[in-house]
């Protein structure tokens, strides 16, 4: 090809991916509903974004690399220390049975269903283990479950990929020392690669924990460091054995994530952003390589596969992992019916068939178009329907309004008790312990101390919370709590004006939209309440009593909408007002 060819084919590519990812959130849809059939159709219509002819011999090994990357950042979630109670039993045993069943189910029917070898069809089952949370994420987010089922099903997601990566790298290495002659070189082989990846992972752990130890980084650099390692690990791996890098780097990431006394940044927007491309390229790339000519005699097999793992092997996975818990019947029926394929079962399937092609493992060359097949049929058949079995089983979390109120002041748990009124479920959380008592005895329900730390590195600590309201005394608090937790909170994140807006170190630079209306500041809101006035709920009818302030408005339907610097929220019949009373004095 030549220079112009191959740029336009980058270009495409990039073009394509980002565009599609792009596409789906605001469709609000998983990114791989677009990117599979995007790079499909260009793939088939024009030889330019083959990265095959693009890159040639160089395109396996990036995306070995590329992979690598993906496992790592998975195996960063992978903090065990955050799995607890009901949660980590059942994901538990998600995880280790789901495993255990999908593996040796897919592998047993893809010989007769799909045609491959005993080889081929363990490889492939070892592959479509993996789900992974950039599918059921979106999917879980546009069909709002019940708070549990979302913390179950996301939890796995986030797990299954960086231990569905160990066992495809060791199954893999599996199959190629089975093809060799006599047990002892079998089991050497495939001891000699599971030893490299696991000594290239713990050179790369030591090489990582000491530079993030003792050196003073900033975040972009930190998060450069850990790519570079990443990369340089798995790429020395490869070297020695193929595909051993992918042990090594779902380990470096697991490891580290454990590691006691080891201050990982928050949130690493460089890798995140990374990872995202990641993603959408190798999507893109490796649906490119699937020809027509590929799924001609795998489709129609393969989709009677799905229908086994969709039907039979997932709903039982579900029944058995939540046998004698108190999960509901309808939610297990729901946890059998959520189980999509997503990025790394692409990624390991392309990076590990091309060398069980040149192994000459039968069949090999069916893993690629039939994991391809099994991805779009499995996020298909979840996309459609995922919302409207939800709906027949009742899983559906409700619409109404789920506050979290930050800060303890009597203004602040007495505006608790007004929305609890309203019919909202409000949680409250606050750092003092006198405050936390308060909350306590005014019978609202209190958050844990560790919320909002767990809550800065990951979103999944707040689920089900629908608007965070930032009301304590400390107005860079609130400022900086904002900055954190509008990223992570999937609904709006208000907080209270400061004195002037000049006041604080931090507050005057958030170019954020402060609460209530003018005038109605934070110092303000507690001299008024000194003053007399209170916080009260009012039934609308013929509109809101003179004097009174208006700071939340709470819909027939328990949706929340709150008074801002700009804008206040009309009233109608049926709703319910929170308020501020006027008070007796009248310098207010």
């Amino acid at each position: 090809m030549t220079s112009s060819e191959v740029l336009l084919g980058i270009g495409v590519i990039v073009a394509l991916a980002v565009g599609c990812q792009l596409v789906a959130s605001l469709l609000r849809v998983p990114a791989i509903l677009l990117l599979l059939p995007a790079g499909f159709v260009a793939g088939a219509l024009t030889d330019d974004v083959n990265p095959e002819k693009l890159l040639g011999p160089a395109f396996s090994p990036l995306v070995s690399l590329a992979v690598a990357v993906i496992l790592y950042d998975a195996g960063l979630g992978l903090n065990l220390r955050r799995l607890k109670g009901h949660t980590r039993k059942v994901v538990v045993r998600l995880i280790w049975l789901g495993a255990l069943i999908t593996w040796l189910a897919a592998a047993l029917l893809a010989i007769p269903i799909v045609g491959m070898s005993r080889g081929a069809a363990v490889m492939l089952g070892a592959i479509l283990v993996v789900s992974g949370p950039t599918v059921v994420g979106p999917l879980l987010n546009y069909v709002r479950p019940t708070e549990r089922l979302q913390r179950v099903l996301i939890w796995e997601g986030s797990l299954i990929d960086p231990i569905g990566g160990i066992l495809g790298a060791f199954v893999f290495h599996g199959v190629l020392a089975g093809e060799q002659h006599g047990p002892g070189s079998q089991l050497g082989k495939f001891s000699a690669s599971i030893a490299v990846g696991l000594a290239g992972g713990a050179i790369g752990l030591a090489l990582l924990w000491l530079l993030l130890r003792h050196l003073t980084l900033d975040e972009v650099l930190s998060t450069t460091l850990q790519l570079a390692s990443v990369v340089l690990v798995a790429a020395v791996c490869d070297a020695f054995r193929d595909d051993t890098g992918l042990i090594a780097a779902v380990v470096m990431g697991m490891a580290l994530a454990n590691l006691p006394g080891l201050d990982m940044p928050a949130r690493r927007p460089f890798f995140e952003t990374m990872v995202s491309l990641i993603i959408g390229l190798l999507f893109i790339s490796i649906s490119a390589t699937v020809t027509p000519q590929s799924l001609r005699h795998v489709a129609l097999p393969t989709l009677g596969l799905v229908a086994a793992l969709v039907l039979v092997v997932r709903p039982l996975v579900a029944l058995l992992s939540t046998f004698r818990t108190d999960v509901p019947f309808r939610e297990r029926w729901f946890i059998g019916w959520m189980a999509p394929r997503g990025i790394v079962a692409a990624a390991t399937a392309s990076t590990f068939s091309v060398s069980l092609v040149q192994a000459g493992i039968g069949g090999a060359q069916k893993i690629l178009p039939a994991t391809f097949v099994v991805i779009v049929a499995t996020v298909m058949v979840y996309g459609l329907t995922a919302l409207p079995v939800a709906r027949w089983l009742g899983v559906r979390r409700s619409a109404r309004s789920r506050p979290l109120l930050v800060g303890g002041d009597p203004w602040v748990v007495e505006l608790g008790r007004a929305l609890r009124s309203a019919g909202l479920d409000v949680l409250m959380w606050a750092g003092l312990d006198r405050e936390r008592r308060s909350i306590a005895d005014a019978g609202l329900d209190l958050a844990p101390g560790q919320l909002l730390a767990a809550a800065s590195g990951a979103g999944a600590e707040l689920e089900g919370i629908t608007d965070v309201l930032l009301l304590t005394d400390e107005d860079d608090f609130n400022a900086l709590a904002f900055m954190t937790l509008k990223e992570t909170v999937e609904g709006p994140v208000h907080r209270l004006a400061p004195p002037t807006r000049s006041h604080g170190v931090v507050a005057p630079y958030t170019g954020s939209e402060a609460l209530f209306g003018e005038g109605l500041n934070r110092p303000a809101l507690a001299r008024r309440y000194a003053n007399g006035a209170r916080i009260v709920t009012h039934r609308v009818d013929g509109g809101v009593p003179a004097g009174h302030d208006v700071l939340f408005v709470v819909r027939p339907d328990g949706r929340l909408f709150a008074a801002t610097e700009s804008s206040v929220p009309t009233a109608g019949g049926g709703d319910i007002a929170i308020l501020l009373t006027p008070t007796a004095d009248p310098s207010r």
